[in-house]
């Protein structure tokens, strides 16, 4: 035991050796950008952190602003982004005393160290810097049980030793920028910039009005998107930022420039400012033997919480410097390679097994359809296939000019795969085989991470996505597509939902909801309220008694959630329908000649709303070529935009595709949608029947004769409709044994329904009673009763019932001579 105790001192005292070594090698780049974040990267590694963040005093001094961090997301944890220096918390009070503060559980449930109570027990520690400046402060995070230990504690006391927080770049002492600063006030746009920052862009003084969307407009469009999300106030976190971006010449191909920056928060009536500087990026730009790229790379994939994260950060480092022109990575599940970034994202970029497999934002596809991709997989190393190799269309259509797929190992398997490819012929050198090499084993690692982060998200998702339809049936005369995007805000997830019932006589109901909130209860309430409409439109009811019941069952759930809907039967032969509204958007519909209209549908409240309440049914006129669009407010609702303009938006967009190819219709109104929402979208498109069914029905009056009428009807009905002996005797003889079935056994009104279609006669009794007919095991020879049902089976080639509304209809069909 002695010797135990003694190698694990040893071991203590040569962590804390290493970490000094691995700090002072650190500082000796005091004037590296990365220098404060590989200093947070060593409380990672010796303390067993896995979180380490760094406050500082802001412009008033009076708020310790976040200005770097390393590890998870800090979001995971509840921590801010600011707190006040004369405030309760950790960060202020190891501040404000100048000795490290320690908090468990208890403590932090206690104080305000969270915006919210958290979901696991964690540690945290905060220490004050020692940086020579105006005092800053460490904070870490541990979730290992006990927290800190003695010796994680003297790790983090190096680490705050060796933290030096950057200064500002802004300004210069005289308080005017230097030539390559900027500084932009996020609250109005205005922005002050450097001479040189102007002549970057090809402006003079004298021709810039100080407005950021003046420089914005210089820019290559597709580079907007990433630009954007530092220059708006809601997407920007505070701390430091870089990013590359290309502007417009008047001659010769876009200049790259490179934009370092940090968000200061702002003090009582002072808006927040992001500050920074502007260079020229030709000079800069690394090629991909620089090591920076794979660093860069790393420190993008350390805070990349969701796979989404990983997958974009993946994509940004990758395809710029290879000067790829498509690049997808997917995540392995089972046997099916699933995607979850495509750059570009548009589908015709894509080959046709892709396409054909896009099922909702992204596709994924059977790694067994892609041998090729498999052997890689297998053998768990980057392989490239330069132009002319002959490979699977799936994977040579990636990559016509070169393809060279990256597996990503994490933990002994394989997390996934990035596949790059190029349209013209692509030289491999070897130092893109050596970044490619690198950036595999980082991705792999990171999406393992995210797998851990997503856990809830993915809990609760695959609960929506069970809930919801695996696939849509097929239509006679019509076809069907749906698309479902959860939204990519926070981890919860939400209600909207769409479902496609087929009912008898070739009607079908179109259906799409939404349950408030985006929750695991909002999840399972819609899956509560699809199961009751299914059931509602099962039984034969009305459109609006359907709805109607939908109600009156959300009152009596013990929730105080609520939810919309919109219900369309459809009539495949005739070409008509009856549409619903509980407090949903409006169907969208796209005629023949291409014009479009939203429909002019009455409303009812929403469900779970009101115990009495009505809901109107209003007709739809359709002719074959008619598309009828549902969906949620996801899809046309939006912070810049309200209801009524993205109706218009999305009844403008279908005006403007072609109906024949109904999935890539889906897919082009879903491009570019802002995914603050859920969105579910339900397409049709009727097309009519090429063959209409023949039709008759009789009542059935309980009197003596009953039987004998019905006999006498389906007689007279099978000769108009050419059906002769023998055919006919075998029907007469099952109408005989379900109308006596239905008289002897039921007690109401009785009805005969006779169906003729492709050569199949269906003959069906409904009656008022929702018992089922029971087949008998045997039956002996005295037995007086009991061989309708064996009669009618042995006539038949299939027989069963359905249930309608107030009762049942067993129905059998009889196959015919040609």
């Amino acid at each position: 035991m002695a010797d135990v105790v003694g190698e694990g001192a040893a071991e203590r005292g040569t962590r804390t050796l290493r970490a000094e070594v691995a700090l002072k090698t650190v500082a000796a780049d005091p004037d590296s950008p990365q220098r404060l974040r590989r200093v947070l990267e060593q409380a990672l590694v010796f303390s067993g952190a896995t979180l380490a963040a760094v406050y500082a005093p802001g412009e008033d001094q009076d708020l310790l602003c976040l200005v770097e961090s390393a590890g998870v997301p800090r979001t995971l944890y509840g921590l801010r982004d600011s707190y006040p220096r004369s405030g309760r918390s950790a960060a202020a009070d190891a501040l404000r005393t100048g000795h490290p503060v320690w908090l468990g559980p208890a403590e932090l449930a206690a104080g305000a160290e969270s915006r919210r109570a958290p979901a696991r027990d964690f540690f945290v520690a905060a220490l004050p810097t020692h940086d020579g400046g105006d005092g800053g402060c460490l904070l870490a995070v541990s979730e290992r049980r006990g927290g800190f230990d003695a010796d994680d504690r003297v790790c983090l006391e190096l680490v705050a030793d060796a933290v030096a927080i950057p200064t500002r770049p802004a300004a210069t002492e005289g308080g005017e920028l230097a030539a390559g600063a900027f500084s932009l006030a996020m609250d109005s746009g205005r922005v002050e910039v450097g001479d040189d920052i102007l002549a970057l862009f090809g402006l003079g003084p004298d021709d810039f009005d100080g407005k950021v969307e003046t420089l914005l407009g210089l820019t290559v469009p597709e580079d907007l998107p990433s630009l954007m999300s530092v220059v708006e106030a809601d997407h920007m976190s505070l701390g430091d930022r870089e990013l590359e971006f290309r502007v417009l010449q008047p001659s010769g191909p876009p200049k790259w420039l490179r934009l370092r920056g940090r968000l200061l928060p702002g003090g009582e009536g002072l808006p927040a400012r992001l500050v920074g500087t502007v260079a020229d990026a030709s000079t800069l730009r690394a090629e991909v033997t620089d090591v920076a790229r794979v660093q860069r790379l790393a420190a993008a994939l350390a805070t990349a919480g969701t796979v989404r994260d990983v997958s974009h950060a993946v994509v940004t480092a990758l395809r710029g410097p290879l000067r790829a022109d498509r690049i997808a990575l997917a995540e392995l599940e089972n046997d099916r390679l699933v995607v979850t970034v495509l750059d570009p994202p548009e589908p015709e970029s894509w080959p046709e097994l892709w396409r054909l497999e896009w099922r909702t934002e992204w596709p994924d596809a059977p790694v067994r359809a892609m041998p090729t991709l498999g052997a890689a997989l297998r053998e768990g190393r980057a392989q490239i296939w330069p132009a002319g190799t002959p490979l699977e269309p799936a994977l040579a259509d990636v990559g016509p000019g070169g393809l060279a797929v990256l597996p990503l190992p994490a933990g002994g398997r394989m997390a996934g795969a990035c596949l790059i490819g190029w349209d013209t012929p692509h030289d491999f050198g070897p130092d893109e085989r050596a970044l490619l090499t690198a950036s595999a084993g980082l991705a792999g690692q990171a999406l393992s991470r995210a797998h851990a982060f997503d856990a809830e998200h993915e809990l609760v998702g695959m609960l929506q996505r069970q809930l919801l339809p695996r696939r849509l049936p097929r239509l006679p005369g019509a076809e069907a597509v749906a698309r479902y995007l959860p939204t990519t805000a926070g981890l919860e997830v939400g209600g909207d939902w769409y479902d496609v019932i087929p009912l008898p006589d070739n009607h079908v109901a179109l259906v799409i909801g939404d349950v408030q909130g985006h929750s695991a209860a909002a999840a399972t309430l819609m899956g509560q309220m699809r199961t009751a409409l299914r059931a509602y439109a099962a039984e034969g009811h009305p459109p609006d008694v359907v709805v109607h019941h939908a109600n009156r069952l959300l009152m009596e759930m013990e929730t105080d959630l609520f939810a919309t809907c919109c219900y369309v039967d459809v009539d495949l032969e005739e070409g008509t329908a009856w549409c619903v509204r509980a407090g949903h958007l409006p169907p969208v519909l796209r005629h023949p000649d291409g014009g479009t209209e939203i429909a002019e549908a009455e409303g009812g409240p929403p469900l779970g709303v009101l115990r009495q309440a009505d809901f109107p049914m209003s007709p739809l006129g359709l002719q074959p070529g008619s598309v009828v669009a549902l969906t949620t407010d996801g899809l046309v609702e939006s912070a810049d935009a309200d209801i009524d303009t993205g109706m218009d938006r999305l009844a403008a967009d279908l005006a403007r595709s072609d109906p024949a190819h109904l999935g890539l219709v889906a897919d082009a109104l879903l491009v570019g949608a802002r995914r603050s929402d859920d969105i579910a979208l339900l397409l049709m498109r009727y097309d009519g029947m090429a063959v209409r069914p023949l039709r008759e029905s009789w009542t059935v009056w309980r009197v003596p004769e009953a039987v004998g009428h019905a006999r006498r009807f389906t007689r007279r009905t099978l000769r108009a409709w050419g059906v002769t002996p023998p055919d006919s005797d075998a029907v007469l003889l099952v109408v005989s044994e379900l109308v006596t079935n239905a008289l002897v056994h039921t007690d109401g009104r009785v009805r005969l329904d006779l169906t003729l279609v492709h050569h199949r006669l269906r003959v069906a009794v409904a009656d008022s009673s929702p018992r089922t007919p029971v087949k008998p095991a045997s039956i002996s020879w005295e037995a007086t009763g009991g061989r309708g049902i064996l009669l009618v089976e042995a006539m038949a080639a299939e027989w069963g019932t359905v249930p309608v509304s107030g009762g049942k209809q067993v129905w059998s069909e009889i196959p015919l001579s040609e």
